[in-house]
Order: structure tokens, then sequence, then C-alpha cells
């Protein structure tokens, strides 16, 4: 194999990089930092694998059949690697990333001799080091088990791309050991970085224009980084910096844990105008029994009572939520608890999955595993409640004026799409002027995963937001 990396300001073309994220907004946010690492090697991002030199596939852990997804696509890509070296002699170097790779890495290598090099969640940093290496020698798995401090440490000040959005990760890992879940097996134990990183990325963001940031982490609402003063700082305390850095007019956080949803962060969202009347809270059942059988270490009650303090500091707060149907031993009428569950929520949106066991996980080998069919279908009848009540919630905001920060232009003329506080998507006419502010905008109507609205008078002089009305 020819060595594939290409030094910054050689007069080489630049290599061609093609990054397919799957998962969560952290992968998205590891992509972007894995791109961000290799632009100064001469890589610059490609839209499609058919012209790419190197290939990540940045994988996910937790739906069902995520490994069989990934081997799918590898063998896709093995031969494309093979036409491209009869062809013209053209070298492709193939990586899996992720969750997949930490938790499978040596299986990937044994199964797929077209994988040059396998680097877990918590090594990306190192991927000029491992090309160099696997430029040499193919066929070493390396990176499963770094510390995250010192990823975050190696990384790039500098972030590429650009738009008026970003992700920013805050905390990595978990310790509550849901017994469905992977990720305290393949992100590890629960780590938040220190106040003065997080701040630092933070301006150099707002700097380039940003104005909505979104915290990112497994476990976001347990983040303890080191402050200035050496203490610990709670995600509430975070948000309150975060909130005084010019330019950073909006900040969201996910994904949070019940359990450390803490009183100074529910008063956060009363305080802070800039941190979004919008709260994704899983809490995957509405079944005390199905809740302890999956060690969630809090019960239905336990969280009603927290919505409602949650509302009560921001009334105008909308919820999201994560659900799992078909869990091991799940009856009828625990179905029926999170269906009640629901309705008495009301959600503005939620994302639900049928329960697919994960190698390794407590689950896995329970008892009384739910027939598919019988899975499927209270999966289709909780979508149903869950869609009307997010159709319901869009059709409410017409009629209000709300602040929306517009981020790209539309598909039809001078038309742009911005996000709400609610992170809807809302589409205006001629708006494309306004990319990058924030402006109050009148909701014409509701759609089910969209708004419509126009502009009010003025709207071109305002460049600041206001509350939610």
């Amino acid at each position: 194999m020819t060595d594939t990396l290409v030094p910054a300001g050689s007069e080489q073309a630049p290599k061609r990089l093609f990054i397919k994220t799957y998962g969560c907004q952290m992968n998205v946010y590891d992509s972007e930092r894995m791109a961000d690492v290799l632009r100064p090697l001469g890589y610059a991002e490609t839209d499609t694998p058919d012209d790419a030199d190197f290939v990540i596939l940045n994988t996910c852990h937790i739906r069902e059949k995520a490994a069989e997804k990934v081997y799918s696509e590898l063998g896709k890509l093995k031969e494309l690697k093979q036409a491209k070296a009869q062809a013209s002699g053209a070298a492709m170097t193939i990586a899996v990333a992720g969750c997949v790779a930490q938790a499978e890495g040596e299986e990937i290598m044994r199964r797929q001799p077209a994988v040059d090099l396998v680097v877990g969640p918590q090594a990306y940093h190192q991927l000029p080091e491992l090309l160099t290496r696997t430029a040499r020698a193919r066929g070493e798995r390396i990176g499963a088990d770094f510390a995250p401090v010192d990823k975050f440490d190696a990384l790039p000040a500098e972030r590429g791309g650009t738009g008026v959005t970003a992700f920013l990760t805050v905390q990595e890992g978990c310790d509550k050991f849901c017994t469905f879940c992977v990720v305290p097996y393949t992100r590890g134990a629960e780590w938040s970085r220190p106040v003065i990183k997080v701040l630092e990325e933070a301006r150099a963001l707002a700097a380039r224009g940003v104005r909505e940031v979104t915290l990112l982490g497994q476990n976001v609402n347990a983040y303890d980084g080191e402050g200035p003063d050496g203490t610990p700082w709670t995600l509430a305390r975070l948000a309150y910096a975060l909130a005084e850095v010019p330019g950073l007019d909006r900040i969201r956080y996910t994904t949070s844990h019940p359990n450390d949803m803490g009183e100074d962060l529910i008063a956060a969202h009363a305080d802070l105008d800039a941190l979004m009347p919008y709260l994704h809270l899983p809490v995957q059942s509405g079944s005390d029994r199905i809740l302890r059988l999956m060690n969630r270490k809090h019960g239905r009650q336990k969280y009603f009572d927290l919505i409602a303090r949650i509302r009560e500091a921001r009334p105008d707060l909308a919820l999201s939520g994560d659900f799992i149907v078909g869990f091991p031993g799940e009856t009828d009428q625990d179905f029926e608890d999170t269906l009640d569950l629901v309705r008495q929520v009301r959600y503005a949106s939620a994302f639900s999955f049928m329960y697919s066991p994960r190698p390794g996980t407590p689950a896995a080998g329970m008892a009384k595993q739910i027939e598919p069919e019988v899975a499927k279908a209270r999966l289709h009848q909780l979508q149903a409640l869950l869609l009307e009540q997010q159709v319901a919630f869009n059709a409410s905001q017409a009629g209000r004026v709300l602040p929306v920060l517009f981020e790209k232009k539309g598909r039809h003329g001078a038309q742009a799409i911005g996000r709400s506080p609610y992170l809807q998507s809302v589409h205006v006419e001629e708006a494309d002027h306004l990319i990058g502010r924030i402006v109050p905008v009148e909701v014409v109507s509701g759609q089910q995963n969209s708004l419509t609205g126009r502009l009010i008078a003025d709207a071109s002089d305002h460049n600041a937001e206001s509350k939610a009305a």
C-alpha cells in the first residue's frame, strides 16, 4: 500500500475523505472532529465514497442489527476499493470508528479484510498516527481504550465547517448501566470536560458565526467538569457561563437522565432566556415494573413529579422523550402504563423503538423475550399516539410569534429555513437574506414535521431573540 498522507501545502491534489455517520448527535460531533484532525494532512471532505481516498464508517451500537448494517456497507466498500485498485492502481483506506469498532474490533478485522484500521470513540484524535502506521502494515486494531482527556486535549483548536448551529460535546460515558444499553461498555464511565475547555470551544464557535450550541453527552446533565476555581461545576452553572459568551444566543443540551435533573438546572430554565424551552428527557417505559427491570432507578411518579417542577419553572417548555416497547417480560398492562404516561405528559416529539437485545447486556439474557409481532404491534400503537401529540403541538403554534434562527436557504426562490425554540423547522418565504439572524416570525400553520411562518413587520430590523411569546 502506498502512503496515503499528503502534507499540508503539498502541490499534489488533496486527498478525499468520506465519513458515513450512524446514530446519535455525539457521533455527528465525532465525525466533524475527525474531519478537523485530518484536514491539516490535506484531506478534503467529499459527499460520496466513489472518489474517496479515505473512508470512515463512524458506527453506533445502540439499535438492532447495527453491526450487520456496518458489515453490509463494508462489503460494498470492499468492491469499490478493489475496482479502484484494478482501474487505476489508486489506494483506498477504510476505517471503522465508533461504538461498533469499540465492541467488535477484532471481529471486524477478521470478517472483513478490506478494513485497514479500527478505532474506538476515545481515540479518533490519533487518526494521523494510525494512518501513517497503516500505510506501512495493514491489520492493526488500535485505539479502543484511550482516556477521553487525551482525545480532547489532542484535538485541533479550530473547527471546520460553517453554519449557525453546532454540537459541542461536554460529557462522555454513562454510569447508569440500564440493562438494555451498551453505552457504558462502548463509551466507558462518565467523564466531563473542564469548564475552561468547553468555554474556549464555545467562544471559537461564536467567533465564526455560530449562534446556537447543543451540549452533548451520553448523560449530559450528569456534567461535573472542573471549574476555573478547581471545584466541579454542574450543567446549570456551565449554562449560565455559556449564556455570557458574546454572540452565543441559544443553548440546548441532550441527552438527559431524570435522576440527574438537579434543582439548579430546573431553575436555569426559568432564569436563562438563552436556554431553549425544549427538553429531551427519556423515560423509556411508563411501567414501574419494567423500569425496575431496566435498572432505571426511578419510577413513573418520580418522572411525573419532575415534569411538574420543570413546567412550573418554565411553563412554555416542550418535552421530548425516548421509549422502548417489547422489553423482556412486558405485559399488556405494562404497555398500557406506557400509553397512560404518554397521554398524561403530552410530548411535542419523541423517539420510540422496539426492544432488541444487545450482546453483553443483562437484558439480552432475560427470560420472557417478547415475540416480534407483539412488540411491533405495540410500537405501531405507541407511535400513532406520539404522532398525534406531535401534530397537535405543531398545530398549536399557529398564530404565535416565535423567534426563529434562520439556518439555510429553502428549496424555492428566496425561501429560508430556520429553527424555532422548540427545534421545529420553520419555512419562511422571502427570508434568505436573514440567514444567521434571529427574527420574530408569525406561525401560519403547523405540519407534522415543520412549521410555516411569515415575517412580521420590520422583522429585518431585529437581530436579537426575545423569549417566546
